[in-house]
């Protein structure tokens, strides 16, 4: 190609780069509403109307599809719902789904625990075999330089998703009950489903039958992808004892739900946003390995701060606002900087796949401390469960670095898309 053309093509490829970043936002923004409307909104107000703890604990079982998709992955990868729709298909497919299971939970009620489980395990089976095709179109078609941005994209949309999905749902309960709540987060799960039309891939790509079909152990027989594994494993292990009983603690400690609706929004709006950017700049500037190493510890000081509060040695409820606040801050630009990691390691031919292990991997170990969280708080109280947190954090944080620093990820180079 001449020169000439080289400046010709400039401008269309900053433009395919960005409408990039637009479509990568509304498919992660797709996800995010109806997620955290299950996992940061249904919750207290299930506590607030008389569930148990316990059965509050109950509601990880929501996770295990998340845990579970890496079987149907390669599927994903490998079928299309459309002839002229690969990933873009599945997109329309499920968040038609997802859609539909909000409506469901309508006559069931906010005490219906085993109803709101059914039904959440349904849509968290379409929620994650979108999550798939996602992935697999963002590992396949972003650039190496532009993986931070594009995490950081994602962690912004799940902001917005925490607001709309988590704050908008509590304070719509609180104003309009259960029904009206349900029937606005269905209908703003609408509006993302239009980024799917958005969608460009290669229409022209036809499965190479001389090369080996997507599978979990094609992924298994990358040697370097091995390392990464672990650390997806052991990094999150202490998140799921924190966050699944963060609502309910805040609930016994007296803080009415509107607090709680307005903390977990302004948390995500600036806390939320702020980390995606700054995880996105950490990256560029530290490395994987310093950065998911001083993002470990200073979780682990969020984590300390709790069990000083659950244990009376710090006392009010700010400090523990401020605990929960940064604690987002420290998530947000954990996703951005784990999911770079992954994306590093997916290979072009299933991108879908490679990332999925991944992102299950290290799902196992926080739906483990989330199931286990409830009983553990009624049986020891939440001073036992915060300390053990605690230590699990600043053990995973040590183990992380050293991992890191012993073999860097490998990389991959992305597709084009059409």
């Amino acid at each position: 190609m001449s020169t000439a053309e080289l400046h010709a093509s400039a401008p269309i490829v900053i433009m395919e780069r960005k409408r990039l970043f637009v479509v990568l936002g509304g498919l992660y923004l797709a996800q995010a509403i109806p997620s955290y409307l299950f996992v940061a909104a249904l919750p207290p107000i299930m506590r607030e109307a008389g569930v148990t703890r316990s059965e509050i604990g109950y509601l990880s079982l929501w996770f295990l599809p998340l845990l579970l998709k890496f079987f149907w992955a390669p599927v994903v990868d490998r079928i299309r719902p459309f002839a002229r729709a690969h990933r873009a298909g599945w997109v329309i497919v499920t968040q038609t789904g997802v859609i539909i299971s909000l409506l469901c939970l309508i006559p069931l009620g906010a005490t219906n625990v085993w109803g709101i489980i059914t039904v959440g395990l349904f849509g968290s089976l379409l929620i994650s075999t979108q999550d798939i095709a996602t992935d697999g179109y963002a590992a396949k078609y972003l650039a190496p330089e532009d993986r931070a941005i594009g995490n950081a994209i994602q962690g912004g949309s799940v902001a917005f998703g925490v607001v709309i999905g988590g704050t908008l749902g509590l304070v719509l309960y609180a104003q309009i009950g259960w029904i009206g709540m349900l029937l606005t987060i269905a209908g703003f799960s609408l509006i993302p489903l239009f980024a799917a039309f958005a969608m460009r891939e290669d229409e022209a790509e036809q499965i190479d039958p001389s090369k080996p079909r997507p599978s979990v152990m094609a992924f298994l027989r990358r040697r370097e992808v091995r390392n990464i594994l672990w650390i997806a494993l052991i990094y999150r292990m202490s998140e799921g004892l924190v966050k699944a009983m963060e609502g309910s603690y805040l609930v016994d400690a007296g803080v009415s739900l509107k607090q709680i609706g307005y903390l977990s929004g302004g948390a995500a709006t600036t806390a939320g946003l702020a980390g995606a950017a700054g995880a996105a700049w950490l990256l560029q500037r530290c490395g994987t390995g310093w950065t998911l190493g001083l993002l470990g510890i200073l979780r682990t000081i969020c984590f300390a701060l709790f069990t000083a509060h659950a244990l009376g040695v710090v006392t009010g409820i700010w400090p523990i606002f401020g605990a929960a606040g940064f604690q987002t801050l420290i998530r947000y630009m954990e996703i951005v900087a784990l999911y770079s990691l992954f994306m590093a390691a997916a290979s072009k031919d299933q991108p879908g796949t490679d990332f999925t292990i991944l992102a299950c991997a290290q799902l196992i170990i926080y739906f483990i401390g989330s199931m286990l969280s409830g009983r553990i708080a009624d049986l020891l109280g939440y001073g036992t469960l915060f300390s053990v947190a605690t230590v699990l954090s600043l053990i995973a944080a040590i183990a992380t670095m050293r991992i890191l620093a012993a073999q860097p990820p490998a990389s991959s180079t992305p597709a084009q898309p059409a």
